[in-house]
């Protein structure tokens, strides 16, 4: 299972409480704690505790903040000027403005540079897509 696939925690411990709601209405009681683990088994992983660890890795950004990070191979720092949920919330398109300008290209003979991007990133601040040589082509960590 992947951080990214994860709900957020006060999302997680509001599904544990309809799974044991709902075990109530059909006869069975469980304790808000057993409905926790049932509901870490059901993602994939051994306990409430690993589960919860594994929705608090997810990085948490807004736009104004600072980051720093990678894009097409090329170290940056920057502002995010924009930012948008995807589908169900797994990915988000971020607009960064660099500090200083990019060059995007790695050819001796020329150069492109920019200074704003948008790209699409995962909750581990990593995009999907990637470069010919397998990095991503985007990757995103808070300052």
């Amino acid at each position: 299972m992947k951080t990214s696939d994860i709900a957020r925690i006060d999302e997680l411990k509001a599904h544990a409480k309809r799974l044991r709601e709902d075990l109530r209405h059909e006869g069975v009681e469980i304790s808000h704690s057993r409905a926790l683990e049932l509901l870490a088994h059901q993602h994939g992983v051994r306990d409430w505790n690993t589960l919860h660890a594994m929705a608090g890795n997810r990085m948490r950004l807004r736009v104004g903040d600072r980051v720093f990070g990678r894009y097409l191979g090329q170290p940056f720092t920057a502002e995010i000027r924009g930012m948008t949920m995807l589908g169900d919330g797994g990915h988000r398109r971020v607009t960064l403005h660099f500090d200083a300008p990019v060059d995007v290209v790695q050819f001796d003979s020329f150069s492109a540079f920019r200074q704003r991007v948008t790209g699409e990133i995962g909750w581990d601040g990593r995009s999907k897509r990637h470069t010919s040589n397998g990095e991503p082509q985007l990757v995103v960590h808070p300052v």
